[in-house]
């Protein structure tokens, strides 16, 4: 069925709400005419009209008698409104539901609400989330972002939060182009150095690494694990490295990890150090239908401690994430930003992993 066109005021709203957001129409800027505005889209005067309207309501625009319309220096009025707005990359699996509910737990003691907005790691949905709440009366924010290793392209809306005074803190990961907004973050340099560090005092010398290329937590996992292997001794080898991205996470490491194992003989390996233990539990399946098993010929480790690693087959050695704890920090950090400036050495929080040891590893002889 042939989708309905959309009315001419709505286009041209959306056009001009989309060149102030993306910043090509600038704070103070003068609009042009209602006479050129309708020349250059082809539109009626009342066309103009209705979609200024709209905008002015919205707060992106206002109008000086006799002088014309002007972009507006603050999207809106940004009285407290007891609103806070979290965006985070899921919200119905995995470890998501108990770093909100740390989150929600903080906030409901202190009077606030939840504006609860999920992006499923995609940077064009994490855009239009904050053009969208940008529109909203909300007091802060705490966002994951998404394909937090990759060029952030938006950091104008992050500006503009600012510049309506909506403080934000950054959990799981963060931009390289905003390293000075707050964050709390898990150690997760760290966290991959102690699940490597684990197998190798084991005896394990050959360990795949599985770890997430557009995300900072990726990154910083490799780091660890690969300062592991080092800090033992052991040869870093670029062909035990499986990297895989948000949109393959389903398929690519359990191919990969298939297809190591179907050389198992030839070019054999002891151990497994995944990304988390969704990736973990793909990493055991794969191992199985290849007639390996774990920890009996690969041991394997996770990361999360979610409820996965408890329910696996094989009881998961895995780091542990303080899922409650860190939504409870991010929480109570946004709550004193909105009180007060907050100390650098305050607004930047990194919290210390731990290895929960299972039944997924064992000795090498």
């Amino acid at each position: 069925m042939q989708q309905e066109k959309k009315p001419k005021y709505e286009e041209l709203t959306r056009d001009l709400r989309s060149q102030i957001l993306g910043g090509a129409i600038r704070p103070k800027d003068k609009l042009p005419s209602e006479n050129a505005l309708a020349a250059r889209y082809g539109v009626s005067r009342q066309t103009v009209r209705k979609a200024l309207g709209i905008l002015t309501q919205e707060g992106y625009v206002y109008t000086e008698h006799g002088r014309g319309t002007f972009c507006s220096g603050l999207l809106k009025a940004c009285g407290p409104s007891k609103n806070i707005a979290v965006v985070t990359t899921y919200l119905t699996d995995y470890i998501f539901p108990q770093v909100i509910q740390g989150i929600e737990q903080v906030l409901s003691e202190h009077g606030y609400s939840i504006l609860l907005k999920s992006t499923k790691n995609s940077r064009t949905a994490e855009a239009r989330c904050l053009e969208e709440l940008l529109q909203k009366n909300i007091d802060g924010l705490i966002i994951e972002p998404s394909r937090s290793h990759i060029f952030c392209r938006h950091t104008h809306l992050y500006e503009m939060l600012e510049q309506c005074g909506i403080p934000c803190v950054f959990i799981q990961g963060n931009y390289a182009q905003m390293q000075e907004l707050p964050y709390i973050l898990l150690d997760d340099c760290r966290g991959g150095y102690l699940a490597t560090a684990h197998l190798t005092g084991l005896g394990h010398r050959r360990i795949v690494g599985v770890f997430k290329s557009d995300d900072v937590q990726g990154q910083k996992r490799h780091r660890g694990y690969a300062d592991a292997l080092r800090e033992a001794g052991i040869g870093y080898d670029a062909d035990l490295v499986i990297w895989y991205y948000t949109e393959d996470r389903r398929q690519h490491p359990y191919q990969e990890v298939r297809r190591l194992a179907k050389m198992y003989r030839q070019r054999p390996f002891d151990a497994v150090v995944a990304y988390n233990d969704q990736i973990a539990v793909d990493v055991i399946r794969a191992l199985l239908e290849e007639g390996l098993s774990c920890p009996a010929d690969v041991s394997v480790t996770g990361y999360d401690d979610s409820y996965l690693a408890a329910t696996c087959s094989v009881g998961l050695t895995t780091v542990a994430h303080p899922k409650e704890r860190l939504g409870e920090a991010a929480a109570n950090l946004l709550l004193r930003l909105l009180q007060a400036d907050v100390p650098l050495s305050e607004r930047q929080i990194v919290m210390e992993p731990r290895l929960i040891v299972r039944d997924s590893c064992k000795k090498r002889t």
